[in-house]
């Protein structure tokens, strides 16, 4: 008998699969946007020459050299999934917890979607063990498991996955004939890169992996919608380019050609833009450290942020005193977090998480202020964590999460 897919748990209400950091346009963009406005022609389904040439630029600067035909632009990530996981077809694996946007798309599809855990080191990879269990009990179940997306650079987490961890999920997802997505669009956000190693999927595996990444909030702005997608430069790789683009052409889904213009020119890296993706990378490292040591100081746990703007927040330790509040489960956790700390606090149910664990997702955007020029200072602040509006918003958070430790060390269980 074919099993019932395991259900979610409403929708995601902050969830966008980039969160916007509300800093100032990168140097040189506006400009690119603005004289492309006007172009007559459109940027053709796939993407123009220029951006998948200057998307090849980008893989191999990182080591994943590539061709122009083996590129697709999409308007955004979550466009190019969907292409994806209808070429491929099937069932779909994902870690848990994951990314808020990755299983919308394959519902969608009416693809069944099934949670793997990830290992005590890291979230955005399953734990081989975990993903070998899963995908002999679906099959067993009648199912059909094909696709497997992860991402080493991890929202909604915030780590990054040690190679000889990324590698164990690699083989083990080989093992099983899974093709593989790398969701790659946190990639170069990592708050310490010189102390840690990441490898790509496509590395290791490059016969079976795609990768994905989204341009909007990495490298544009978060309202310009762009992505691009790298293939495998095999047979079957080629296939699954052909029937990509097919699904996409249905769709209509290109990018605008003022945007992808923008694109094009992010992605060959021109120095004032790389040099103010160092400083927000920075920035966001910076108060995610100070977030962190705040929720770790009031007794909940979270692993370090490594790489990207989330911090990942299990309040396992605050129980007594949250169930005491009436909080029994994430959703109720998301409610009263967000109530007090004035910003979106979405529960782990909307990364795939289970609904019982008291696990919050925070953003260090929410932390740069309310306006535009708060958020600029702090890009141009050598302390932006001293600036008076984050000292509110870090005290603030220090604050709710005090109360809830002095709560959780007065409560005693009624006898």
């Amino acid at each position: 008998m074919r099993r019932t897919e395991p259900g979610g748990h409403g929708p995601v209400r902050y969830g966008p699969q980039l969160p916007p950091d509300g800093l100032p346009v990168p140097p040189g963009l506006a400009e690119v946007l603005a004289a492309s406005a006007t172009r007559a022609e459109g940027e053709p389904v796939g993407g123009g020459t220029a951006l998948r040439e200057a998307a090849c630029g980008y893989w191999e600067r990182r080591g994943t050299p590539t061709v122009p035909g083996r590129v697709v632009a999409g308007p955004g990530a979550p466009a190019l999934l969907l292409a994806l996981t209808a070429a491929v077809g099937g069932d779909v694996l994902v870690p848990r917890p994951c990314a808020a946007w990755w299983v919308p798309d394959a519902r969608l599809l009416g693809r069944p979607v099934f949670h793997v855990a990830t290992p005590a080191e890291c979230g955005g990879v399953p734990d081989p063990f975990a993903l070998l269990e899963t995908v002999r009990r679906v099959r067993e179940e009648g199912g059909d498991p094909r696709l497997l997306v992860l991402s080493v650079a991890d929202d909604p987490t915030a780590t990054v996955a040690p190679p000889e961890v990324l590698h164990e999920a690699v083989e083990a997802a080989a093992e099983e004939g899974l093709h593989l997505v790398s969701d790659e669009t946190w990639r170069d956000t990592l708050h310490a890169p010189h102390d840690t190693v990441l490898v790509s999927p496509a590395e290791m595996l490059p016969e079976r992996v795609t990768v994905v990444s989204d341009l909007a909030g990495a490298l544009l702005p978060s309202g310009w919608p762009a992505a691009v997608a790298r293939f495998p430069g095999t047979a079957d790789g080629d296939a699954l380019h052909a029937r990509v683009l097919d699904v996409l052409t249905a769709l209509d889904a290109r990018v605008a050609a003022p945007v992808a213009a923008a694109a094009a020119h992010a992605l060959t890296e021109p120095e004032p833009l790389t040099a103010r993706v160092r400083d927000a990378v920075r920035l966001h490292a910076r108060v995610a450290a100070a977030a962190h040591a705040a929720v770790e100081a009031a007794g909940a746990l979270a692993r370090p942020p490594r790489a990207g703007r989330h911090l990942y927040v299990d309040l396992a330790p605050l129980r007594p005193a949250l169930s005491a509040r009436g909080v029994g489960d994430a959703q109720d956790l998301e409610d009263l977090l967000t109530a007090r700390l004035g910003m979106p606090a979405p529960g782990g149910h909307r990364f795939g998480d289970d609904l019982g664990a008291l696990r919050v997702r925070l953003s260090t955007g929410d932390l740069l202020g309310g306006t535009d020029a708060e958020r600029a200072r702090c890009l141009t602040s050598p302390t932006p964590w001293e600036l008076p509006h984050v000292q509110r918003a870090l005290t603030l958070l220090r604050s709710v999460f005090d109360d809830l430790r002095d709560e959780a060390q007065r409560w005693e269980p009624p006898r």
